[in-house]
């Protein structure tokens, strides 16, 4: 049994963290931790999320010296599941000493210069890692997710956009100077989960924001290799993402073609379903599944991409990425064999 350290447990990515590394037969919890000064710290975990009561009920720790001194001795991966800021602060010293890091801020995702100034608000001071760290979009990248030390987990957005567009992109199949469009909508859980009248549910309505300069547009670009036209929408549910893509096809692309691409891509994965109707929210939330359909008229192209943005669109991603890389069962974890 490999034992992982979740730092930021107290959050709802750090909390599905921590209940898929409880069921996982090859992983187990050394430790839970929240910043220093959180309220949080000391609380049983399970007091904050009582479906774990009589599992989970270990304390969340306060990440101090003697806590990243601990980690550095008994922990055989670390899971930041931290704002982006602290990631990038944290990442390298934990990575000195050996073990992997799954990281699942934006900390690591993009590389280039004056990315993080422009979309993160921070000056990126560890280049040399950024350039080593490898993306952490499972299906796509397992090559590059097993050898590497860091892995960034792509962001929940991203995730549902890639995995609709990498098969058409690898392909051959975009009309050349055409731009992709993804309209997509997150529940309210993709805000996290310190209270704010943004993610107050009595709040909320169906709204877009980040128009034109939203972060996720550059990294879903940057990984597809060609640029897209972004657009998020904030929903009144709590959990799940359904991005809906508008693809212009090249010239003399067949429906077979199109078919092929995606179960090139797809087929034995398992994560990935195509799906034979349109997806919705209700058939991935809960689950670490990503499902694709797509109809097309003409050259335009519609795909639709349904995941939970907490597991596919993080946590259950993140042990993909460790079942890669220690070179676990894909599903271990994840879906009862």
């Amino acid at each position: 049994m490999l034992k992982a350290a979740i730092i930021g447990a107290s959050g709802y990515t750090g909390a599905e963290l921590a209940g898929l590394i409880q069921g996982h037969p090859s992983l187990t919890l050394s430790g839970l931790y929240v910043s220093a000064g959180s309220q949080d710290a000391h609380k049983s975990f399970s007091s904050l999320y009582p479906r774990w009561r009589g599992l989970i009920d270990l304390p969340l720790l306060p990440l101090d010296e003697d806590a990243i001194s601990r980690i550095h001795t008994d922990a055989d991966l670390v899971l930041l599941a931290t704002a982006h800021e602290v990631s990038h602060d944290l990442a390298p010293g934990f990575l000195a000493k050996g073990p992997p890091v799954f990281d699942l801020s934006g900390a690591f995702r993009v590389p280039g210069n004056g990315f993080y100034d422009k979309f993160y608000g921070f000056h990126h001071q560890h280049g040399d890692w950024l350039a080593k760290a490898a993306y952490g979009l499972a299906e796509w990248n397992q090559d590059a997710i097993k050898a590497a030390q860091l892995i960034a987990v792509p962001g929940c957005y991203p995730t549902a956009s890639l995995s609709a567009l990498k098969p058409l992109q690898a392909a051959g199949l975009i009309a050349g100077g055409s731009r992709p469009i993804i309209s997509a909508v997150s529940g309210v859980s993709g805000a996290g989960r310190k209270a704010s009248m943004n993610n107050s549910f009595c709040e909320v309505s169906l709204k877009p924001y980040g128009v034109f300069n939203h972060r996720h547009q550059p990294e879903i670009s940057h990984h597809l290799g060609e640029q897209v036209v972004f657009q998020p929408h904030l929903g009144n549910f709590i959990r799940g993402i359904l991005a809906t893509v508008y693809v212009q096809l090249a010239d003399g692309v067949s429906d077979e073609q199109i078919a092929e691409a995606y179960h090139n891509a797809y087929d034995g994965q398992q994560i990935v379903r195509l799906a034979s109707q349109w997806p919705q929210i209700n058939d991935v939330a809960g689950t670490p599944f990503c499902d694709l359909h797509w109809a097309r008229d003409g050259n335009q192209l519609i795909v639709v991409s349904a995941i939970d943005n907490l597991l596919k669109g993080a946590a259950s991603q993140a042990i993909q990425c460790i079942n890669i890389h220690q070179g676990f069962s894909p599903l271990a974890g994840l879906v009862k064999e």
